[in-house]
């Protein structure tokens, strides 16, 4: 179908969010090297035919050239800034390049989520995610949701900086699974390190960009609590029924992505769905409704998915920026001189991370529906 005639995709709806504390669910597991060999992929795995539409051309977002932030080059970071200022005022996507992230410790992450995938579904399972956590392995989300669910397996865990916690991504993968994973979570320590640095650049830049004190937002973000996942979306033998990730606005801060040479990543943008070209050199960098709030809704936590493949696996690396939970989530003082009546309350990062966790699955309307679940919790 053209992409052109596709208009704002279905109803959002929490309705297949499940209750692991009251129900007793038991977790279904998704083994993809079985389901692969079925002629058709179960119901539940099918999306809305509104939520299908496919892409038909790249979005036009910028390429923005970190080098002359690393050097200090003021000319050519009031350039970048300008950059980033449209593209978020636009739809909140950018790719950077020459961002001073050794180009072996991306190898190293991509080569260890190769390792985990695949491994056997029963050695996998020793790092399940548990009912109530945001960390662990996931096949399909399964553990959350019953219907719509996405073709994908997800590896997920935290990463915060601080004297106290220099090995704490070490430390969760020699927990759950044994010595021989201690090299996994090395290099995923040192990724994590890397992406925490590059975030508070790019924090940086925003406040450049927005005209409010460079280090507004660094300070904000410094010592916060941060989600590492590892994607692998298999091979499906029907990938015009389902997803690898379904429409959504991230409700985190920023979303800094790798992904690998197969590409998926599609962005609404514009009434239309675009694919984001995948760039080996490059990471894709996102607003979330977090900063939306922070900048009082002038920067935008655009709507994106992700599709799948009938021939080719495809693998991304996202890091998600967050602050720590109890940090007030309120537009910094200088931007509000200039921008207007606030948009949204004051809220904490723990308060909407509890909404999409235990109550609502992100998508399309995330923040909207949480600062009214927020607003009359307040009130009851």
């Amino acid at each position: 179908m053209d992409s052109s005639s596709c208009t704002l995709l279905s109803t959002p709806s929490p309705l297949d969010l499940k209750d692991h504390m009251n129900n007793g669910y038991v977790i279904s597991n998704f083994d993809s090297s079985l389901e692969q060999k079925k002629p058709n992929i179960p119901r539940k795995f099918h999306w809305p035919h509104g939520d299908l539409v496919c892409a038909q051309e790249e979005l036009r977002e910028p390429l923005i050239d970190l080098h002359s932030f690393f050097v200090n080059d003021e000319v050519g970071i009031k350039q970048a800034s300008e950059l980033v200022r449209d593209a978020c005022l636009s739809h909140g996507f950018f790719q950077v390049i020459n961002h001073g992230v050794d180009s072996d410790i991306i190898r190293s992450a991509r080569h260890h989520l190769n390792l985990f995938f695949n491994l056997p579904i029963n050695q996998k399972l020793k790092a399940q995610r548990m009912a109530g956590s945001l960390w662990g392995y996931s096949g399909a989300h399964a553990d959350r949701f019953s219907l719509k669910l996405p073709w994908k397996e997800t590896l997920s865990f935290g990463y915060h900086e601080n004297k106290s916690s220099q090995s704490i991504v070490v430390d969760y993968f020699k927990s759950l699974l044994g010595e021989n994973f201690a090299e996994t979570g090395l290099v995923y320590q040192r990724y994590c390190k890397a992406m925490q640095e590059l975030s508070l650049v790019i924090m940086e830049l925003l406040a450049i960009s927005l005209g409010i004190d460079r280090l507004e937002y660094r300070r904000f973000f410094k010592g916060g609590s941060s989600i590492m996942r590892c994607n692998y979306y298999p091979p499906c033998q029907e990938p015009g029924l389902t997803l690898g990730t379904g429409p959504h606005r991230d409700p985190t801060s920023l979303t800094i992505l790798h992904q690998d040479e197969v590409g998926g990543l599609e962005v609404f943008a514009h009434n239309k769905w675009k694919s984001v070209r995948p760039r080996s050199d490059a990471f894709v960098i996102n607003i979330g409704d977090t900063f939306m709030a922070l900048s009082n809704g002038r920067y935008k936590s655009c709507l994106h998915r992700a599709v799948v493949n009938k021939y080719m696996e495809r693998s991304s690396l996202a890091f998600f920026l967050c602050p720590k939970e109890d940090n007030v989530v309120r537009p910094p003082e200088d931007l509000m001189e200039t921008e207007g009546p606030r948009k949204y309350p004051d809220f904490t990062w723990s308060d909407l991370l509890d909404f999409t966790q235990n109550h609502y699955r992100a998508d399309v309307e995330t923040l909207p529906t949480f600062i009214h679940w927020f607003l009359s919790s307040k009130q009851s």
